[in-house]
């Protein structure tokens, strides 16, 4: 299998976090920053990492980063997710679709919202201060 697609990874996948090598280690490409269209919530998920849903009503913007992949090297970094995170399409603010990172909604059951701090960097860094 040949080819690559592109990713949108709005947690730990980011550059310089932690789950970063599991992109870069595969062969993984940045391509850009970008958000999400107004129709996400981003939970907390006991500080480790985030999971962002998909709202009906308009809601807020999350800001993530787009990577490019190849496509053999896609079930490895899903393998690697934390359980209650799974793919699927996400929007982004200029109306283009991306395969992305989403959470079950199980998974934010009792999890502390953060979508006013309009991404998991911003949330990550504003509890350093």
């Amino acid at each position: 299998m040949t080819g690559t697609t592109l990713l949108a990874v709005n947690g730990t996948l980011m550059r310089g976090l932690k789950l970063n090598p599991n992109l870069t280690n595969v062969g993984g490409r940045f391509v850009q920053e970008a958000r999400t269209d107004a129709h996400y919530r981003l939970w907390s998920i006991n500080d480790d990492h985030p999971a962002m849903i998909r709202t009906i009503e308009p809601s807020s913007q999350v800001e993530l980063e787009v990577w490019e992949l190849p496509l053999a090297a896609f079930a490895t970094v899903l393998s690697n997710e934390p359980a209650g995170l799974s793919i699927g399409k996400v929007k982004l603010e200029d109306g283009s679709e991306v395969l992305g990172v989403l959470g079950e909604p199980w998974l934010v059951d009792g999890q502390r919202e953060i979508t006013e701090t309009g991404g998991w960097r911003n949330y990550t860094e504003g509890k350093q201060t």
